[in-house]
């Protein structure tokens, strides 16, 4: 038995003032329906993506497997050029494959140099640009990157946090989405940004009792759709269809609290870093005390905290 399922609200139409007014400041996330985001939803068929993207090489991931999983690398990278990535992306079955006739690929655009730069779907593909607008609800000072995701079907991403807000545009072809709250990161099962449970529909609850007490937020995405999908909530994606769709990260602390050396958006903030050194540094210092002895200080830890850094503001 998983935990209560939450269906994402849907709304149409959400002007700008209205969505920084009423819906950013619940940090919830919030499907976005109506939105004028150009001639990509029917301009980008496979034949068009394969011809004006061209055959600029891309680093994918080849998984032979649906649930891919960060933690334990279950797939591998390659490179294909762009066009043949879209064309082998739609099919069911390869006539030209890495490993096996039936493998899935996964495209995260990355920056001309990813140590250094961040993706942006104008400048890696240019002639793509004038196909698509991105939602204008934030300043453009706060723009952190565009991310263009290309995937198989059946495809389904580990569940992870991000440390930025984010719309997720899907373009094309639909996707089922599944949010935890960061409240349920206690059930998760971390291992740094990444939950360890991969098979969220039929978790195994004798290694991850836990996993039921996680609350469900649910929706399926299909062509034109936004999913506002607030910083610190993990997030599983599953691509029913093929389909194509872009992610739009920016920043809404200010820029000196971010990792500068991250370009994907999902590093700790600075601050959160240091408090886990400091942390590391305490629970050193505590292993000198004999076990009754720590374990005593720790619960005292663990209620001083909570006593001064839990947040009395959420449900």
């Amino acid at each position: 038995m998983t935990g209560q399922r939450i269906p994402v609200p849907r709304l149409e139409g959400v002007t700008r003032e209205q969505f920084m007014q009423h819906f950013y400041p619940q940090r919830k996330p919030l499907v976005l329906e109506g939105i004028d985001i150009g001639a990509c939803t029917s301009k980008w068929t496979v034949d068009y993506l394969s011809q004006v993207g061209g055959t600029k090489e891309v680093k994918i991931h080849v998984a032979t497997v649906e649930q891919m999983d960060f933690i334990s690398k279950n797939f591998v990278y390659r490179t294909l050029p762009f066009d043949k990535l879209v064309q082998r992306a739609a099919e069911e079955k390869h006539e030209e494959f890495f490993i096996s006739e039936d493998e899935k690929y996964y495209l995260r655009s990355l920056g001309e140099d990813p140590r250094k730069d961040v993706a942006d779907i104008r400048k890696q593909f240019p002639l793509l640009e004038g196909d698509i607008k991105f939602p204008n609800f934030f300043k453009d000072e706060q723009f952190f990157s565009s991310v263009f995701r290309i995937s198989s079907p059946g495809l389904q991403l580990w569940t992870h946090y991000d440390v930025m807000d984010n719309f997720l545009v899907q373009v094309t072809g639909k996707k089922r989405v599944t949010l935890f709250s960061p409240r349920d990161a206690q059930y998760l099962y971390l291992s740094g940004t990444k939950s360890e449970v991969l098979n969220i529909d039929n978790p195994d609850l004798v290694k991850y009792p836990l996993f039921s007490k996680a609350r469900r937020y649910e929706c399926t995405l299909k062509a034109g759709d936004i999913l506002f999908i607030p910083a610190l909530w993990f997030h599983n994606v599953i691509s029913e269809e093929f389909g194509v769709g872009v992610n739009v990260f920016w920043k809404h602390l200010p820029s000196e609290c971010y990792d500068k050396t991250d370009t994907y958006g999902n590093k700790d903030p600075k601050a959160a870093s240091r408090a886990a050194q400091i942390l590391d540094r305490a629970l050193k210092t505590l292993a000198e005390l004999p076990e009754e002895y720590r374990d005593f200080y720790a619960r005292r830890m663990v209620l001083y905290i909570q006593d001064k850094a839990y947040s009395k503001n959420f449900e």
